[in-house]
Order: structure tokens, then C-alpha cells, then sequence
């Protein structure tokens, strides 16, 4: 009897190590458009991305302020939702970049647009982006502007990704769906 005891406490013991890490979360700072990723009790979420086009009605309030692309450029938009689900206050990042297959990389454009993104701007706790009854929220998206201006080219080098550095020093990382 006495043998049986530690022989079903090693079995046990077995069972408890794999177990040990249900329930524990992992941050995912690899996802795609629609998923967010969530960091340091930061939520950051591309609702849409897609081209925006400075001759509809639409976008025009988008690209406030923009002049006519250049030739074999096209304005791109990523609609983002933030969430500062934490009791501490934080910052935005002051930079996201739209990075193609090749490499190439794109930095957001500055903007006079109600909708967009006050990148660098503080975050309070329990608040986010957009903030609510604001132009960005009411919007057709859902969400705030980052406008981006890339080469046509780039549509070839797909998929696009957003990167995001966040205040852990980590970087995610969004796979856009245009």
C-alpha cells in the first residue's frame, strides 16, 4: 500500500506540469487585420485597410490637407481601434510603419484630418480611440486614420503589415487585408 501512494503522487505530478500553463495568457503580437493584438493592457485594432481615393466624396475628409499623390503612389488608410484597458495612463506610439514583402517601408503621412490618429498623443486609463461621439467614431470605419502614402508597386509585394511598437519594446505586428 505504502508503494501505491507515491507511485499516484508521481502520476500526479505528471498531470499538474502540463496543465500548469492553462489558463495563463500569451500576448499575440502576430495577427491579422481584425484581431487585436493586446500588449501591456493596450488593445490595438486595424478594423479596415484600404486605398484611399482623394476624388471621392468620402475619403476627401480622409486626405484633408493632402495635395494630389504622386505618380505611382496611392494613398492607403489604416482605421485603428485603441483600448487602454489598464488603471495606468500610457502613450500612443509616435510611429507605425506599412512595411511590404520587399522590405520597402512606409511612414504615416501627417494629417489635418478629424479622423485621425493622434499618434504620440497620451492615452488614459480605461479610455481609447476613437474617442466616443467623435467624428472617427460615428465615421463609416469605426475607427481613427493612419495615413499612409505608398508606392503602387507595393500592391504586388502583398501581404502589407502594420508595425506597432508598443511600451514594452516589443513590436506587433498586423497582416493587413487589402
Amino acid at each position: 500500500m505504502a508503494r501505491r501512494i507515491p507511485i499516484a503522487l508521481l502520476a500526479l505530478a505528471a498531470l499538474a506540469v502540463p496543465l500548469a500553463g492553462c489558463g495563463a495568457e500569451e500576448e499575440e503580437l502576430d495577427v491579422i487585420e481584425g484581431e487585436p493584438i493586446e500588449s501591456d493592457e493596450v488593445s490595438y485594432n486595424v478594423v479596415i485597410s484600404r486605398f484611399l481615393n482623394p476624388a471621392d466624396t468620402e475619403d476627401e475628409a480622409y486626405l484633408v490637407g493632402q495635395p494630389a499623390p504622386p505618380p505611382d503612389e496611392q494613398y492607403f488608410g489604416v482605421f485603428m481601434q485603441v483600448a487602454n484597458e489598464g488603471s495606468h495612463d500610457t502613450t500612443l506610439p509616435d510611429q507605425m510603419t506599412v512595411i511590404d514583402t520587399l522590405g520597402n517601408e512606409y511612414e504615416p503621412l501627417e494629417t489635418e484630418s478629424p479622423f485621425a490618429l493622434p499618434l504620440g498623443a497620451p492615452l488614459r486609463a480605461e479610455a481609447g480611440f476613437p474617442r466616443p461621439n467623435s467624428v472617427a467614431a460615428d465615421g463609416p470605419t469605426g475607427g481613427n486614420l493612419i495615413p499612409f502614402l505608398i508606392e503602387e508597386a507595393s500592391t504586388e509585394n502583398r501581404p502589407l503589415e502594420l508595425e506597432i511598437p508598443l511600451p514594452s519594446g516589443k513590436v506587433g505586428t498586423i497582416e493587413l487585408d487589402i
